[in-house]
């Protein structure tokens, strides 16, 4: 996933871009991008900060860079923004989204003799061919239009241009795009937690393929969106967004809050100590569980904020490792003959869970851990936000092919939380992690946590089922 914000000011927008920016630095490790409208020029610099913070790249370049209207991005893969010249001008794009279909549309695109840029892994850049995409167009708005039909998967993006700011929202709300008024300036991003600071407000959470101009003149309507359509990823709320969000109106700090209270109903039959969460994500979780058990919230291990972000972010598994092991330090005083419960937003592949937080809990003298992921045991591999690894790296898909003997196709069975193949698989996790207890929170209570239909949340990954069929590969 990545992370992206636009701002159209009266005066010089540089600051508000750079800081807006730096609020999505949740949402990708891999690159950051700027990209300011400087007169009729484009100034676009893109920087690695796979090493370092988007702030210490950039900081030169915030200091020297001067223009009322600009974009920016945080990206866990693809270097943007991209710098398109076409025949309706030149324009600088940024997107976040995962698309499906990529080989098959440079493909195409190679059919109508289009070329591209060569990048390290010579393999075309994504946000190039979704900017080749739009380039086929009339103007801006048929070309978002067009990709939207050719694309798999999702795209909600920013565009640059002598007309202002061009912001489109993923044809089926998988993304969110949300807009910020402050006085007569706008602000366009992935993360409504950027606008506090900044001083803007929540004007306007645009609709599933919805797309607006923003420029000196204000905001534009240039194509309406479609309230059926919305299939907003429910992992936003439980794991990937910020807990200043909101989504659709709805805040994620609220949400997780719920999500543990739900968990804690069902525990009546534990006697704990202390409720714990896995820092950062898990926290919120905790919290609403101890408030609903009643138990004290503690921290037995805390993460040192100075140096480690995500461990789920970066693409390289050794990376992620070495991260969850370092992040997380424990408190033995905390932690030294207490039965603990352990809040954690989801069990992806549970080798961190594991290795980096119930080893180290067991290692300082735990009595009992009970661990309460706050959401159901993932089943498929995101298609439409953020990657989840391989089919095969999930914690239930190998605890179901050692269980069968075998990969199976109809997974039905393990994903309803009332059969007994479900409670022996989810017996076998917890052996392999190496728990007291586990309970994973059930589809529904999810659902109520976040309060929004189901029809409008995507749980693809949960349950397989995706009310779009038609954008989703098989």
């Amino acid at each position: 996933m990545s992370g992206i914000f636009g701002v159209v000011s009266e005066k010089n927008c540089v600051s508000d871009l750079f800081y807006g920016v730096d609020y999505q630095s949740h949402l990708g490790t891999q690159y950051g991008g700027i990209a300011i409208l400087c007169g009729k020029r484009i100034y676009r610099q893109i920087h690695d900060i796979s090493q370092s913070q988007f702030k210490s790249k950039f900081f030169e370049d915030y200091k020297k860079s001067e223009g009322k209207c600009g974009i920016g991005v945080i990206s866990d893969s693809d270097a943007q923004p991209m710098f398109l010249n076409t025949k309706f001008g030149s324009f600088a794009i940024c997107m976040t989204g995962l698309i499906e279909n990529t080989r098959e549309l440079i493909a195409e695109l190679h059919q109508k003799e289009c070329s591209f840029s060569e990048t390290e892994d010579g393999f075309p850049n994504t946000v190039e061919v979704i900017a080749k995409l739009v380039s086929m167009g009339d103007d801006i708005v048929s070309g978002i239009e067009y990709m939207f039909t050719k694309i798999v998967g999702s795209c909600s993006l920013l565009i640059l241009c002598k007309d202002g700011i061009y912001a489109a929202r993923d044809r089926f709300g998988y993304t969110p795009l949300v807009i910020g008024k402050r006085e007569e300036d706008f602000a366009i991003c992935s993360e409504s937690s950027s606008f506090p600071n900044t001083g803007f407000q929540i004007y306007k959470y645009l609709l599933p393929g919805e797309i607006v101009l923003v420029n000196e003149n204000g905001l534009k309507e240039v194509s309406l969106g479609h309230k059926s359509a919305n299939q907003i990823c429910s992992f936003l709320w439980i794991y990937t967004g910020f807990p200043a969000s909101s989504y659709e109106g709805v805040n994620v700090e609220v949400v997780r809050e719920r999500c543990g209270a739900y968990l804690a109903k069902h525990d009546k039959d534990i006697d704990v100590d202390v409720i714990s969460g896995v820092p950062d994500s898990g926290i919120a979780h905790a919290i609403g569980y101890a408030m609903e058990s009643g138990k004290p919230y503690r921290r037995p291990l805390v993460k040192y904020t100075a140096g480690y972000g995500r461990s789920y972010t970066p693409p390289i598994q050794e990376i992620r490792d070495r991260i969850a092991k370092m992040k997380l330090i424990p408190i033995k005083d905390v932690i030294d003959g207490k039965k603990i419960v352990v809040c954690e937003d989801s069990i992806v592949r549970g080798t961190q869970l594991k290795n980096f937080t119930v080893q180290k809990l067991w290692d300082n003298g735990a009595k009992e851990i009970h661990v309460r992921p706050a959401c159901p045991p993932l089943m498929y591999p995101c298609k439409f936000c953020l990657s989840t690894r391989t089919i095969h790296e999930l914690a239930a898909r190998k605890a179901i092919k050692d269980i069968e003997g075998r990969d199976i196709e109809d997974v039905s069975e393990y994903i309803n939380h009332t059969t007994k193949k479900y409670q022996k698989m989810v017996e076998w996790i917890r052996k392999d992690i190496g728990v007291t207890t586990l309970r994973y929170q059930t589809l529904g209570d999810m659902i109520r946590a976040i309060g929004l239909p189901r029809e409008k949340l995507c749980t693809y990954c949960w349950n397989g089922e995706c009310l779009a069929k038609g954008n989703l590969v098989e």
